[in-house]
């Protein structure tokens, strides 16, 4: 009974204290919602119906009102800089780092901010020596992020492996793919200053850094090729088969002239037969039928387009399949041939062949890095069209 009675004691103090700390809280709600300039909450207003105009033109008014609202200070910044008047957003930024009273993590995200705002407006060099400050503390993960971009749009590639290995020391997801694609840019320019000794050096970083590199295996063929060692230049370039053999079609046409080199055209023409065999791509298909209809004539060329286009009909198989045709027709039929293969040719012109996988950027050039998103390797290295489905 004496158990029973305390229970029931405890209950109703109990719904009184919640009570009471309800009511505290209602009024120091209250009380700081009173100290607020009404133009705050028109400024919350204006954002929730998405008028950032408006908004803005209030949020500015509080900052008038109360030059001490820090966060509304970094709020404002972002708004500005998000509607591209990045001018506005740097002096904010640059009025709250004038500050002497301003605690350290906040100059550090004003630091940041800023950093942005230079980095937006295409003022690099302000951004990279802005965000270079910022080496410790939590925006130094996001700095080094701005800094790795910034050395990519000037493709200053030993910085941008310096950053990266630094960030992958800040404990962030491995960048081993943008590493190797950094060393690949240097071996690249390696090559155009005709230095194969430094590309291939840089190559054997690269595929140190990622072995599955298509590029660096690829880029490792051609400074052998240049060397006029195509022996070793086939041996590079069929190793692409094993790492990613949806880019064989960027080295098919090197494969061949390699074998032509050393005279061994038809073992050339029967590996890359094999290819369109195993992986029916049209774009191999394109590169390899001349060289079968040259070396083992115009019906042996025509069954391959044949049955690859059984096999998975498209646009540039039945440009080559017509082709074939043409070969063997006579007029009138041989013109009328020459006709459709005009139209489907001029139908695949104009379409772009290359779509990156991340944003969707469309290219008719093969990119490594794409031009919309700067993601590296986004981009499959085969021909976007439609698919001819039988009906």
């Amino acid at each position: 009974m004496d158990l029973d009675f305390w229970w029931l004691l405890i209950v109703p103090v109990a719904f009184a204290l919640g009570w009471i700390a309800a009511r505290y809280d209602l009024k120091t709600l209250l009380s700081e919602s009173a100290n607020l300039p009404r133009s705050y909450f028109r400024g919350l207003n204006f954002l929730l119906n998405e008028q950032p105009d408006q908004a803005i033109d209030a949020f500015i008014e509080v900052v008038k009102l109360d030059p001490e609202t820090v966060e509304l200070h970094f709020a404002l910044g972002n708004l500005f800089r998000r509607r591209g008047e990045t001018d506005r957003a740097i002096r904010i930024h640059q009025n709250l780092l004038s500050r002497a009273d301003l605690p350290e993590r906040e100059r550090d995200h004003a630091l940041f901010e800023l950093g942005q705002d230079f980095l937006k407006a295409g003022l690099l060099d302000r951004a990279e020596e802005t965000l270079a400050r910022l080496d410790s503390g939590e925006h130094a993960i996001g700095a080094q992020r701005a800094l790795l971009t910034i050395y990519e749009i000037e493709k200053d590639w030993p910085k941008a492996i310096q950053v990266a290995e630094k960030l992958e020391t800040m404990g962030v997801p491995p960048l081993a793919k943008e590493i190797a694609q950094f060393h690949c840019e240097l071996a690249q320019d390696a090559l155009g200053r005709k230095n194969p000794a430094e590309a291939a050096d840089e190559l054997a970083l690269a595929l140190k850094a990622n072995e599955q590199n298509v590029r660096a295996t690829i880029l490792a063929g051609d400074v052998a090729a240049a060397a006029g060692q195509h022996e070793a230049a086939i041996s590079a370039w069929r190793r692409v088969e094993a790492q990613n053999p949806s880019y064989l079609p960027l080295v098919a046409e090197k494969l061949m002239k390699a074998y032509q080199a050393l005279e061994r055209a038809e073992e050339g023409a029967t590996l890359l037969t094999s290819y369109v065999e195993r992986y029916g791509s049209s774009d191999l298909l394109d590169i390899v039928y001349p060289y079968v209809a040259e070396l083992r004539g115009a019906e042996t060329a025509h069954a391959l387009a044949r049955t690859q286009m059984q096999a998975a009909p498209n646009l540039a198989g039945m440009t080559r399949l017509i082709e074939a045709q043409m070969a063997t027709a006579e007029e009138p039929r041989r013109g009328e041939l020459e006709l459709i293969r005009t139209l489907v040719k001029q139908r695949t012109k104009n379409l772009p062949r290359y779509t990156c996988q991340s944003c969707g950027f469309r290219a008719r050039l093969f990119y490594w890095q794409c031009p919309g998103c700067s993601g590296w390797e986004t981009y499959a290295p085969r021909r976007v069209e439609p698919i001819v489905t039988p009906q």
